[in-house]
């Protein structure tokens, strides 16, 4: 089974970039099953690349290999002990106990996140081709990591691209109890695997979260869209005189009390604060409230590029409130996770919201996702993570 592009269309493939449009396709055959491995072919019909399809998404195919070799069992045991053995060779359990094992695209597994939590994985199938694999790649995982239990949170909204149902409850193994506690840098925390945010945790602000409380010591601390604490768990941990944490969600702050206990913190520095964060951030600065450190850690505002304007508006306010609520010499830890904002982008979008907030601010760090979500050369939408330290002057 083959698809044959338009002429020009290949040159994506020889960069070796994944993806293959909709557009760019000449001929396939229509009774292609979803998820079903396909050879990719030049108009003059030399071999590109093996994929699989994707009948519904504007991403029609996405590769597995760019070499001529069988996509079975055996392809997939060798992806999977591959990224095995970087997360090894990096020494990632030497901090915490919890982290992504399988990182999409960049581990070769196009679609597929997989993320250990102590003696539990979660899998996340986002694509077809995830999908039409599913079953063996739990196997190959139960087999090389020897980790029985296996939850699976197919719930992101992407699927609905595919022409996936979102499908979420145990794939391997027997569970209990959907809490799991795992360690990070000496600290605890308590994630719901089966009600959380992403896969239950956010795994890729390990090292950042542990950055704040180096920096964090006798400051007063605002943690906006604090989740369930990650960064307030660190702050206090780190020496903190006070910490503010604002949510939505009544649930997660819940869970952050917890988190607070279980790790025998200070209890009576921390404040917890339920409510929509764009709202709170004007309220405080009407009431002339100020911080040494704020943290804007803020969800997904943008996608993909079709929504950075509106995002970007977003971004500008946030940043901007935060440098007008700052005291002088204050910390600004900022974050986008949206794949519509790229970094130089997020960097204007912040520059921006300073000079509109009166102030000379100066960056001293750039911050990415942890290095067990690792971004592949030819595939750069694996950065999706920026972040940047600010100090208002």
């Amino acid at each position: 089974m083959s698809i044959t592009l338009y002429a020009g269309r290949e040159k994506s493939l020889l960069r070796r970039h994944p993806w293959i449009f909709a557009s760019a396709i000449h001929q396939v055959d229509e009774t292609l099953a979803s998820g079903a491995t396909v050879d990719l072919l030049s108009s003059e019909g030399h071999f590109l690349a093996r994929a699989f399809y994707s009948p519904t998404s504007q991403i029609r195919a996405r590769v597995w290999t760019f070499k001529d070799e069988p996509v079975d069992k055996e392809f997939f045991r060798r992806k999977i002990k591959a990224a095995i053995e970087v997360r090894h060779r990096l020494q990632v359990e030497s901090h915490s106990n919890a982290y992504r094992l399988i990182h999409a695209e960049s581990d070769g597994i196009a679609g597929l996140i997989v993320d250990r939590y102590a003696d539990v994985l979660v899998l996340q199938s986002l694509t077809t081709g995830s999908e039409f694999w599913k079953e063996t790649i739990a196997d190959i995982l139960v087999e090389e990591t020897g980790i029985q239990n296996i939850y699976e949170r197919s719930d992101a909204d992407v699927r609905e691209l595919e022409g996936l149902p979102s499908i979420t409850g145990i794939l391997r193994g027997k569970m209990d109890d959907a809490r799991v506690t795992i360690h990070e840098f000496g600290l605890k925390f308590i994630v719901d695997i089966q009600q959380g945010h992403k896969t239950g945790f956010y795994l890729d602000q390990r090292e950042n979260r542990h950055r704040v409380g180096e920096f964090v010591k006798e400051r007063d601390v605002l943690n906006c869209f604090c989740y369930t604490g990650g960064f307030s768990i660190h702050a206090l941990a780190g020496g903190a005189k006070s910490v503010l944490s604002v949510d939505s969600s009544a649930d997660a702050l819940a869970l952050l009390a917890e988190n607070i206990t279980v790790n025998n913190l200070h209890a009576e520095r921390h404040t917890a604060l339920e409510g929509d964060v764009f709202q709170l951030l004007r309220k405080f600065r009407d009431e002339n409230r100020s911080f040494d450190m704020i943290i804007l850690d803020p969800p997904k505002f943008a996608p993909t590029a079709a929504h950075a304007e509106k995002a970007s508006r977003a971004y500008k306010d946030i940043n901007l409130l935060a440098f007008k609520l700052l005291r002088h010499g204050g910390l600004l830890f900022t974050y986008s996770c949206s794949g519509g904002i790229d970094a130089a982008l997020f960097q204007k979008i912040v520059a921006s919201a300073a000079l509109d907030a009166g102030t000379d601010a100066t960056m001293i760090e750039h911050l990415s996702q942890g290095s067990d979500h690792p971004v592949s050369l030819h595939f750069p939408e694996g950065a999706y993570l920026k972040g940047l330290v600010c100090v208002k002057g």
